[in-house]
């Protein structure tokens, strides 16, 4: 018996987080909504200056969101907030639309009520931050809406697949939502989502989560590519 609680107590995992995990989080909310930008250098002094922390936390939690793709690290330069290239762009809209499409459907097959009711609460708060102009409230709105959508079809294995791709995709949603014609037409987009999901039309709740992925993609391609015209413009 002694043995068993001796290894017990070996193996026994505390659910308390980590001062790793709890930096991984500030820099993770940092980075979405927009504190810190992409392309934006992350110097290991100045973010143990600001969190209180000290430098191993701060490189581990690097690590950390680097392995979900938040963060890169660059040869002279160090650890840099990631951006998105075009071709990057084009690969995870297109993988998104095929997961989330189906995440969409099964969702509307199983029409769990708590699963709608957390779409549709998540679709209420995104539609007064949009109102209110409020783009961090925007934000967290779509990721719960996103997150009730995804959790809602009940596949694990979609879901861990999905969650690294938001992740990304965030770094796009910032600039493209503050722009007033996209969250006005994203609003009708995701309502569209919503009500398909609630009345049980599997197909029909597909073809809208795919749609609106493809017109978050030309919006989203669109914006890249103007980026990269106005870098390379010479100097007037």
């Amino acid at each position: 018996m002694d043995r068993r609680r001796e290894l017990q107590s070996t193996l026994r995992i505390e659910d308390v987080p980590t001062v790793r995990a709890m930096v991984a989080q500030k820099l993770r909310e940092a980075i979405m909504s927009g504190t810190l930008k992409p392309g934006q250098r992350l110097v290991e002094r100045e973010l143990c200056e600001m969190m209180g922390v000290s430098r191993p936390s701060i490189r581990e939690a690097l690590r950390l969101l680097e392995a979900d793709g938040l963060v890169n690290t660059v040869p002279h330069r160090g650890p840099v907030v990631s951006t998105i290239s075009l071709e990057e762009a084009k690969q995870l809209y297109a993988a998104r639309a095929v997961l989330e499409g189906f995440a969409g459907r099964e969702c509307a097959r199983l029409r769990d009520p708590d699963v709608v009711r957390r779409i549709g609460d998540a679709l209420t708060r995104l539609k007064a931050a949009a109102a209110n102009q409020d783009l961090v409230g925007c934000l967290e709105a779509k990721t719960d809406f996103y997150g009730a959508l995804i959790g809602g079809c009940r596949n694990s294995f979609v879901e861990r697949m999905l969650k690294p791709l938001h992740d990304r995709i965030t770094l796009l949603r910032i600039t493209s939502m503050s722009q007033p014609k996209r969250i006005n037409k994203s609003l009708r987009e995701v309502t569209a989502i919503w009500r398909a999901i609630q009345s049980g039309d599997e197909e029909l709740a597909e073809r809208c989560c795919v749609d609106h992925i493809k017109a978050a993609a030309v919006a989203a391609l669109d914006m890249i590519e103007r980026s990269a015209k106005e870098k390379t413009l010479p100097d007037e």
